[in-house]
């Protein structure tokens, strides 16, 4: 059975704090639910961490989350890694960081930052400071490359899978090498690049739009931190199992997109606003698919804040939740997931989450 609490909180949301005002009045998407659907002790069979399970439950996680322009995940089947995914060098995470080391270095002057100030949050409503963790694709030059469980789907062995945020495309045929990260860079990744891509001549690479409602990163880096080696399979189990209860599909691997989203965005012959306004229905077609992709990544940063979760969305937003348990995945998947709403209590940041006149992270 419910609590009184938490049916008072379902029914009616609860009281709204400070900081769900500072969010509000900084143009966040929120509800006022509570975070947890069930009772404590928990009534409804969700899985509970070890009881020694040291998480910091004082500090303020808003703000903990480094600003960035993209995050990439690159497939590996793994779920765990060298403590520097960069420690292995013929990785394509190795190449790509060193890519994108060697690019940065030539684009700065002795004078010139690596990455702009993130800018400030949009002016608050009177009274009601602006929040705090929130930043946009123009704040940052700065990329951020993950490792993921995901499975290539290349048939070559030394070809990688590699999904681009807060883009919601994955790029297949990336060669394990140098030239294959210098292609990845400049046709996808390169700041300087906009959500269209760029198309390179005699490029092998192909890419499509992630067919999923949203993408779910969990961090599962053992060797980094043990706590989220323990919380990422819990979290796939939970997710798995409660968007499946409602309706949806829950893939933690991918098949070649070619068998559901037809023709890849290179061999499209259309003239770039044609192309743009096909990614933006593509986009707008994958956020009513109720299908979601679990994906387990190397380190992300705070794993004293363990469990750690990424959720993107086709809109283009990216929610970073600290301090989740199986507990709290019913709320994120009814909550965020499907209403498009972000819960404050567990929010460390986020990327696009500024949303003026939308009234959910699911509106364009």
């Amino acid at each position: 059975m419910y609590s009184f609490k938490t049916l008072s909180s379902l029914v009616f949301g609860r009281q709204e704090d400070p900081l769900c005002r500072s969010l509000r009045a900084s143009d966040v998407p929120v509800s006022t639910a509570d975070c947890r659907a069930c009772a404590d002790p928990c009534d409804l069979g969700h899985e509970a961490y070890p009881r020694r399970f040291d998480v910091d439950m004082d500090t303020n996680m808003l703000g903990s989350v480094k600003p960035y322009h993209r995050q990439i995940v690159i497939s590996t089947g793994k779920s765990d890694w060298e403590r520097d995914i960069t420690d292995d060098k013929d990785s394509l995470a190795s190449a790509v960081c060193e890519m994108s080391t060697n690019k940065a270095a030539r684009q700065m002057s002795p004078t010139t930052p690596s990455s702009p100030k993130p800018a400030s949050p949009p002016p608050s409503g009177k009274g009601v400071r602006p929040a705090t963790g929130l930043f946009h694709t123009a704040d940052s030059t700065r990329t951020s490359v993950l490792n993921g469980s995901l499975k290539t789907v290349c048939h070559e062995y030394d070809h990688e899978t590699v999904l681009v945020f807060p883009d919601f495309k994955v790029v297949t045929e990336v060669q394990r090498s140098m030239q294959g990260a210098r292609e990845l860079w400049e046709s996808a990744v390169d700041p300087s690049i906009g959500r269209d891509g760029a198309y390179l001549e005699k490029s092998t690479l192909k890419t499509w739009v992630l067919p999923y409602s949203c993408v779910i990163l969990l961090c599962s880096h053992k060797k980094r931190d043990n706590r989220c080696g323990i919380a990422a399979p819990k979290l796939e189990h939970a997710f798995i199992k409660q968007l499946e209860a409602q309706g949806w599909d829950a893939d933690t691997q991918m098949e070649y997109p070619s068998l559901t989203m037809g023709l890849p965005l290179e061999d499209l012959n259309v003239t770039p606003e044609e192309r743009a306004e096909n990614i933006a229905a593509q986009l707008k077609q994958s956020a009513e698919s109720k299908r979601a992709l679990i994906v387990k990544v190397s380190h992300i940063g705070g794993h004293k804040y363990a469990g750690n979760c990424i959720i993107y969305t086709p809109s283009g937003s990216g929610i970073w939740y600290g301090r989740v348990t199986p507990h709290d995945v019913d709320s994120i998947v009814v909550n965020t997931i499907i209403n498009g709403l972000v819960l404050p209590p567990l929010l460390r940041g986020g990327l696009n989450l500024s949303r003026p006149n939308c009234s959910t992270l699911n509106d364009w």
